[in-house]
């Protein structure tokens, strides 16, 4: 099946680059500061952003929630080691002209910078999570894409790997290609396609705008 479409948007974590390992240290290192289980705590982060985290996993109601997403976000931004490229994604997203594409992330810019320094990413977009007051599920991320490029939201495809990213693009009235992984996920059947990353994705350029190709996985 073919998605026409005038843009792509990619989340960044577990989307285009593997970071799971430093964002679960960091996060272990959050929990053990605050006497919780890690075990307990990374399973509900990942596709959120921090401060969204915070508030849902704050151990009591008297946190300082800003105080905490500054030492998250300094542990992070300190840790690249282990990152890398999901496979496929730097050759396909190289072969996206350069205004046609924009990072998506519920990142803080200071660590979505530095990972994206660790594996050569450079867009000309971005929109991070602190540039919006409703991180994912919302759809105000990908909204705030749509018009930073001057586009209708039907005209963009969206990249996700997480149920929250998926529901934040199609409530933003996108169509979202999952990136399971290794292993399917039911948690990403919504979408409107899964494949397992970028080696099963290909692009064409037309007169017409983008044509994103794919081989299913389902």
């Amino acid at each position: 099946m073919n998605f026409a479409c005038q843009a792509i948007l990619f989340d960044l974590d577990g989307t285009l680059i593997d970071s799971i390992a430093a964002v679960d240290r960091a996060w272990s290192k959050w929990a053990l500061r605050h006497g919780l289980e890690p075990s307990e705590v990374v399973p509900h982060i990942h596709g959120r952003r921090a401060f969204d985290s915070l508030r849902l996993l704050a151990p009591h109601p008297d946190v300082d929630f800003e105080a905490e997403e500054r030492w998250l976000e300094g542990v992070e931004a300190g840790d690249t080691e282990g990152i890398v490229p999901i496979p496929g994604a730097l050759e396909f997203v190289s072969s996206v002209p350069k205004e046609r594409w924009s990072i998506v992330t519920s990142g803080a810019s200071p660590v979505a910078i530095a990972r994206m320094n660790a594996v050569g990413l450079s867009p000309l977009h971005a929109v991070f999570g602190e540039e919006v007051v409703n991180g994912k599920p919302a759809p105000d991320p990908y909204l705030l894409a749509a018009e930073r490029m001057g586009l209708n939201t039907r005209d963009c495809i969206v990249f996700e790997d997480t149920a929250a990213g998926v529901r934040s693009g199609q409530a933003a009235g996108m169509r979202v290609i999952a990136i399971s992984g290794r292993e399917k996920r039911q948690d990403l059947m919504n979408a409107d396609a899964v494949v397992q990353d970028y080696r099963s994705v290909y692009l064409k350029t037309t007169a017409d705008g983008l044509q994103v190709q794919l081989v299913f996985e389902k």
